[in-house]
């Protein structure tokens, strides 16, 4: 990290202005897998790995990650090296991740979803049948950071689901294994650990190799090797999303501490050079206190080249005219994460359509959400929260729909599937149904 970080220059929009649409839209602008040479380094792994299973693995996994393994069975850890992590590991961090463990249990517990069926009056039963996932790969990054944090986001909706067997795989960039990580997966439930990554990682979840098991899917971040190849093996298993970078958008009316905003607004800069942090007020002259705050504060932070590339190459400042302004181009730009820093969140929520996690009030730090909340912080990305939803335990289960007829119903719904079988001119259909026709 250099000692004398750039100045922060987050672009200054004026919603309404006559380049105004123009600037957002090359803001917002963002496309995570379209690198073709990325692409086809990830079509060439996928290929091997599909066909040569473990040799590819290892191969790979020697080659980018830089560890000595020559077999599969020492890319694996034994059940007793994940219960060692927990004593590796300080009491205070023991503590923080049990107490998020069960907050995160807690809420995921509530979308628990039950088979139910109902009878109608000639007898014939329909309802729908959950079946959990019988095996779930899950993918845990391990480059420049470790999450803990992903390991129980993702672990535990699915044990909660009633999936049978959990895969994780992480990457140990050297063979530097980080023991959070670990005892993480001790105290979610994690059943098998690969110390592997990147689309070599995921081609091995979804086709299975000699060691590791075929999944029915796989959940998880990653960079954009891992979305790529998550996008290219789905069909083969599911997958949760493709995520992009991570994005904060904070309305505010001026009411909270510039210093909070700015910490808020560096909380997801800080991830990597393509994360978006963007705030909305209504008053010009706090957004440069804002502004100024940050360029105070970055250079206490650790991380402080990574938040300046992200604030001056995708950040950006919006001023407008009101809330309801702001709460529109909140709905336009769909966030992953948004703070609602308002003294009334209450009264923004019924507007706000399109958003990952919605953080209320001024107290509501994004932060919390990312670790011991409770709500899952998978999140839908660049604009996805328009038709997406926060991982959770329904992404988890199958459901089935049940069917059975009575003999008068059968007869009764032949009518009806007769005539609009042979209106499709599907006579097979509609004969099948008129079989079952008693008069």
């Amino acid at each position: 990290m250099s000692a004398t970080p750039s100045l922060l220059r987050p672009a200054r929009l004026v919603a309404g202005a006559e380049d105004f649409d123009d600037r957002l839209d090359q803001l917002l602008a963002w496309e995570s897998v379209s690198d073709k040479v990325v692409q086809q380094t990830v079509a060439e792994i996928v290929d091997r790995v599909r066909h040569e299973g473990d040799v590819a693995v290892v191969d790979f996994t020697r080659r980018f990650d830089r560890v000595t393994a020559e077999t599969m069975a020492e890319l694996e850890l034994s059940e007793q090296r994940i219960a060692e992590a927990l004593k590796a590991i300080s009491d205070a961090e023991f503590d923080a991740l049990q107490c998020a463990a069960d907050r995160i249990r807690r809420y995921h517990e509530k979308q628990q979803q039950s088979s139910w069926q109902y009878e109608e009056n000639d007898g014939t039963v329909l309802g729908q049948k959950v079946t959990p996932l019988e095996r779930v790969g899950i993918y845990v990054p391990g480059g420049r950071a470790a999450y803990p944090s992903s390991v129980l986001m993702n672990a535990i909706p699915a044990k909660v689901a009633g999936v049978s067997e959990i895969v994780m795989v992480v990457p140990t960039p050297d063979g530097v294994v980080n023991e959070m990580v670990l005892a993480a997966a001790a105290i979610a439930g994690v059943d098998r650990i690969f110390t592997i990554g990147g689309a070599q990682a995921v081609a091995a979840l979804a086709w299975g190799t000699e060691s590791i098991p075929k999944v029915d899917k796989v959940v998880g971040p990653g960079n954009i090797y891992v979305a790529t190849a998550k996008r290219m093996v789905y069909g083969q298993v599911g997958i949760d999303m493709i995520a992009g970078p991570s994005e904060i958008l904070v309305i505010s009316d001026g009411g909270t501490e510039p210093d909070w905003i700015a910490m808020d607004l560096f909380s997801q800069a800080e991830h990597d050079e393509d994360a978006q942090a963007i705030l909305i007020a209504t008053d010009s002259g706090w957004l440069d206190q804002v502004e100024d705050a940050m360029n105070r504060l970055l250079p206490e932070m650790e991380r402080r080249d990574i938040i300046a590339a992200s604030i001056n190459n995708r950040g950006a400042l919006i001023q407008v005219a009101d809330l309801e302004e702001a709460v529109a181009l909140c709905n336009r730009i769909a966030p992953e994460h948004l703070e609602l820093s308002v003294a009334d969140p209450d009264a923004l929520v019924p507007s706000i359509h399109h958003a990952g996690a919605i953080f209320m009030g001024r107290y509501t730090a994004e932060a919390l959400g990312d670790y011991c909340a409770g709500p899952n912080h998978v999140l839908p990305t660049s604009g996805t929260a328009r038709f997406s939803s926060p991982l959770g335990v329904y992404d988890f289960q199958k459901r089935s729909s049940l069917i059975r007829f009575s003999a008068e119903g059968a007869s009764e719904m032949g009518k009806v599937a007769s005539v609009l079988a042979r209106g499709e001119s599907l006579t097979a259909h509609a004969r099948s149904a008129e079989y079952r026709i008693n008069d």
